[in-house]
């Protein structure tokens, strides 16, 4: 995983939408495996092992570029523009 990339600092490290799971899924009655939080907004959204892909459609819809795990005890950040990992 990389350092940081130049899309980091634009986010604004926001607030969770929602503090018990995807955003979308709930609202449908559907499941999800992983979360993952946009930081520029705070959408909750799950991860593409889920069969919906909220969070990288999040990204598509939004161009908001950087994603953190929503998971209980990790940390890790993803940056969408540049595919990378940050720590």
């Amino acid at each position: 995983m990389a350092d940081s990339c130049e899309h980091l600092p634009t986010t604004d490290d926001a607030a969770p939408r929602t503090p018990d799971g995807c955003e979308e899924c709930l609202q449908s009655g559907d499941s999800w495996v992983h979360l993952r939080r946009c930081l520029r907004c705070g959408h909750v959204g799950c991860c593409d092992s889920s069969k919906n892909k909220h969070a990288t459609k999040h990204y598509h819809r939004s161009k908001h570029p950087v994603i953190q795990s929503f998971q209980p005890g990790e940390a890790w950040k993803w940056c969408y523009v540049d595919e990378i990992g940050i720590e």
